[in-house]
């Protein structure tokens, strides 16, 4: 017995050891492993803060007064679904949140982040502090100035074309995703990237070129991307909440790629602007042509192996093609989800813990059964 005791004394210290000796972001994922919505105080975060003017949805005349099919429930209860909305024309159809949420919690938006981060690119370009999204990088962030990388533009990382080096893995321990999202290095780490193919070529999904683009941002803003956020979209789109952006470490830099906290009507104002070409109730907040241009298919690049066309993202933005409808959203990771449906005035935004593994081309099965939901709701309204 005092022989197996050793030995398992051996082997805790062992495993503390080699514990001790993995870099500070790895020790991080061990600990908390997957990521959850509801992460806020796991990481350090800056305020983006809503305007006095707040502007409630109005309650549509039948609003609540068509109840979900039990399938379609139970379907929303298998993905852990904490908030539901479909909106037509401005006023709320339905809305419902479960295990325990409420219209005033936030959520990590998780990856749906990185099309708020398209807008703010948008902005920057409209207000001339970006001169023009065929400018090189390197104007902005001085590491891009040599080499491979001074060939990248503002385009090419709006469009995840860059060619940089990054590993898109979220079960990976090593993972350059979950460095970003665990670690505390985030600025001096993707401006080491290095350039692995021709910049402007290829569509390949690169939360790195995200990242890269806050930091063109803050560089070329004098602000950072949080302030800019709530000058520019936050207190515009006259929102209800607080927001929260999570923050690589105390008075780092925002995590740009995945990590902003919202609530569900809130997240329903960014789709609007993807609905309404950039505007907020008489208020141009995104240029135009930008968002149009945002929301077309990047389609004169390769698309990702296993595709025919690129015919699925713009900046920054996804694009999907479902009955006879092509509707820009954001998503994120467990299934975060804001879609616009120009063509109906309509929008659904669907936040939970969990999506489907199964995956029809670039999309996850789970989004259309949100869609079918939505549709038949509009439909019998």
């Amino acid at each position: 017995m005092k022989k197996v005791a050793k030995s398992v004394v051996v082997l805790l210290l062992l495993l503390a050891g080699g514990y001790w000796c993995l870099p500070y972001y790895a020790r991080r994922a061990l600990v908390h492993r997957y990521p959850v919505i509801d992460d806020l105080s796991l990481f350090a975060h800056r305020v983006v803060d809503r305007p006095d003017n707040c502007r409630e949805w109005p309650m549509a005349r039948r609003y609540n007064a068509q109840e979900l099919l039990p399938e379609e429930s139970a379907y929303l209860d298998r993905l852990g679904t904490v908030a539901f909305l479909v909106i037509r024309g401005d006023s709320i159809l339905h809305e419902e949140y479960r295990d325990g949420w409420n219209a005033g919690m936030t959520s990590n938006i998780f990856s749906a982040t990185k099309s708020i981060v398209g807008l703010l690119v948008g902005i920057a370009t409209g207000e001339g502090k970006i001169g023009s999204l065929d400018d090189p990088v390197g104007m902005y962030l001085p590491t891009f100035r040599e080499g491979g990388r001074a060939a990248i533009t503002i385009r090419h990382l709006l469009t995840m074309s860059s060619g940089l080096d990054w590993d898109e893995a979220y079960s990976s321990l090593f993972s350059a995703t979950t460095r970003g999202y665990y670690g505390r290095d985030l600025t001096a780490w993707v401006t080491r990237l290095e350039v692995v193919e021709p910049p402007g070529k290829r569509f390949c999904y690169r939360s790195g070129d995200t990242q890269l683009l806050a930091l063109v941002l803050a560089a070329a803003t004098g602000q950072e991307v949080s302030t800019y956020a709530r000058e520019k979209l936050w207190q515009p789109l006259q929102a209800c909440h607080d927001a929260y952006w999570l923050m690589d470490q105390e008075d780092g830099v925002e995590k740009a790629f995945c990590c902003f906290h919202t609530t569900a009507r809130d997240l329903a104002r960014i789709a609007r602007l993807l609905v309404h070409r950039g505007e907020w109730h008489g208020q141009q907040v995104v240029p135009a042509a930008y968002v149009d241009e945002a929301t077309r298919p990047a389609d004169y690049l390769a698309a990702s192996p296993g595709h025919d066309t690129l015919d699925y993202y713009g900046f920054q933005t996804w694009i999907m093609h479902y009955r006879g409808t092509t509707n820009p959203y954001l998503r994120g990771i467990l299934g975060q989800y804001a879609i616009a449906i120009p063509a109906r005035d309509a929008i659904v935004v669907r936040l939970g813990r969990e999506w489907e593994t199964e995956r029809e081309r670039e999309v996850t099965v789970d989004l259309y059964r949100y869609m079918d939901i939505a549709l038949r709701l509009l439909d019998e309204e």
